[in-house]
């Protein structure tokens, strides 16, 4: 073959066929998982990743798969695997209550990795069990108030409210004690037959970790994602199942889990790289996040103004 036009053609194919090749390959790692969980003779404990800050996008996509799962007679139990600090105030809200609709129709575990902080933690609250590794952080129950610098005078603005963002102080401060008094109300709701401390101490918004979320009632027992699944599954009754593993954030969406955390670093780090960042109009941001996100003023907490 020492024409040329010849050699040429041969290496397109040769490339063609490569990448076929891949393509067949791709199908068939990632097919199966997506065809099985539709088929109707299979029982299955569905794994549910959440390991990102609490943003819009992150929360719409979960909140879409745990409406999926809830519809599929197929799965008979899902698991929640929880690394994250929290996030959006709103956001964690509509997880909170995407799980709650999951956890009246099938049974709901929850296995925290490094940490379920803040929203995070409003969002495995209404779940059967939780289970903790030692070294998981939990809790942190309370809402920050973000505000940008002072900007312009009201003096330049076309109404009183304005340079507020809509809002005046009091307006603001009551906004952050409904929400706080709501996603303590719903700890104590979920759990209050479970927690050894008081409704106070649960707004001071503490965290704690392994063991002692135990002996706070805030976690149910220390275990790793086998020990959840497992208990899922025999909430659920189930002899035989299949597990199937969902990650919301991945185009993809299904995906094996290797052993261990991939997570690095600690919570305040990823809280502190939060993509919550004032752009375009100036305004006030709620947060359920574990950390101090940069860039920002935080002027409250849970236990700045006044009890539960």
């Amino acid at each position: 073959m020492n024409n040329p036009i010849d050699r040429r053609v041969a290496t397109a194919l040769q490339s063609y066929t490569v990448l076929a090749v891949i393509a067949i390959l791709i199908g068939a790692a990632v097919v199966p998982y997506a065809a099985s969980v539709s088929e109707g003779d299979e029982q299955y404990v569905a794994v549910v990743n959440i390991d990102e800050t609490i943003s819009s996008s992150s929360s719409q996509d979960t909140v879409q798969k745990l409406r999926e799962l809830r519809s599929n007679e197929s799965v008979k139990a899902v698991v929640l695997r929880v690394s994250s600090p929290g996030g959006s105030a709103a956001s964690s809200e509509s997880m909170y209550l995407a799980v709650k609709r999951l956890s009246a129709e099938k049974p709901v575990y929850t296995s925290v990795d490094q940490y379920a902080a803040s929203g995070a933690y409003y969002t495995a609250v209404p779940s059967d069990r939780i289970y903790v590794t030692p070294a998981s952080l939990v809790g942190h129950v309370g809402v920050i108030g973000t505000a940008p610098s002072d900007g312009l005078s009201s003096s330049a603005t076309t109404g009183p409210d304005k340079a507020h963002r809509g809002m005046t102080r009091d307006q603001y401060y009551a906004s952050l004690e409904s929400m706080k008094r709501a996603f303590v109300g719903a700890v104590m709701t979920e759990r209050g037959d479970r927690l050894n401390v008081s409704r106070e101490t649960v707004a001071e918004a503490s965290a704690y970790q392994g063991g002692r979320a135990v002996q706070t009632g805030y976690a149910d027992e220390v275990g790793g994602l086998e020990a959840a699944i497992a208990g899922a599954a025999e909430a659920a009754d189930l002899s035989e199942y299949q597990v199937v593993y969902h990650n919301p954030a991945d185009p993809q969406g299904l995906f094996l889990l290797s052993g261990g955390s991939e997570a690095g670093g600690n919570a305040t780090v990823a809280a502190e790289g939060a993509p919550y960042t004032f752009q375009g109009v100036d305004t006030v941001h709620f947060l359920m996040i574990y950390g101090t996100p940069e860039n920002q003023q935080v002027v409250y907490n849970s236990s700045a103004q006044g009890g539960a």
